[in-house]
């Protein structure tokens, strides 16, 4: 439960950012100076992220107790957190959602565009609910070494992905 409590909160903040693009707020990504920060805060928060997870690492351990109504709303409000300030989610709804919305809107009726927002967060919504079930399943075969590993291999990824927006950032500034 608490697996699937926050992929609705990423859905919440994924519905946020669909509200936004229909409301104009795509306009903001063409200025030189909100890419530069979008891009910085997205290495900022991306490389703090990698090396708290691999400094961490070690202490990750299994938590047995399950689904209580604080947990609950703690992991929907830490899903909807991290997705609204996920710079890989900021870039795709505000960006690329945002772009394809545009042409489409110019091209489809308001009835299919509500259509296809929908069918977007149904997506979304299978895909978390197949997430939650894996995670429910595999869950007895995370050791703390597995969990361990997964903490390593995580704040590595994440800094490497830290450090292509920190690029990204330098790239534009250049340009400018």
């Amino acid at each position: 439960m608490p697996a699937w409590f926050v992929g609705l909160g990423a859905i919440a903040a994924d519905i946020l950012y669909m509200l936004l693009v229909y409301f104009g707020v795509v306009h903001l990504l063409e200025l030189p100076f909100v890419r530069v920060f979008l891009w910085l805060f997205g290495c900022f928060v991306l490389v703090y992220t990698g090396v708290e997870s691999m400094k961490n690492a070690g202490n990750l351990a299994l938590n047995e107790t399950r689904g209580g109504h604080s947990e609950l709303s703690r992991s929907f409000v830490q899903g909807f957190l991290m997705s609204l300030f996920n710079p890989l989610s900021i870039m795709f709804w505000l960006g690329i959602y945002g772009s394809v919305l545009a042409k489409a809107v110019n091209d489809s009726p308001l009835d299919q565009m509500l259509i296809y927002s929908g069918a977007i967060i149904f997506g979304v919504l299978l895909w978390d609910l197949c997430m939650a079930t894996a995670v429910s399943f595999f869950r007895k075969y995370l050791t703390s070494a597995v969990l361990r590993a997964i903490g390593l291999i995580s704040g590595v990824s994440l800094i490497g992905f830290g450090i292509y927006f920190g690029v990204k950032a330098v790239q534009v500034l250049l340009v400018l």
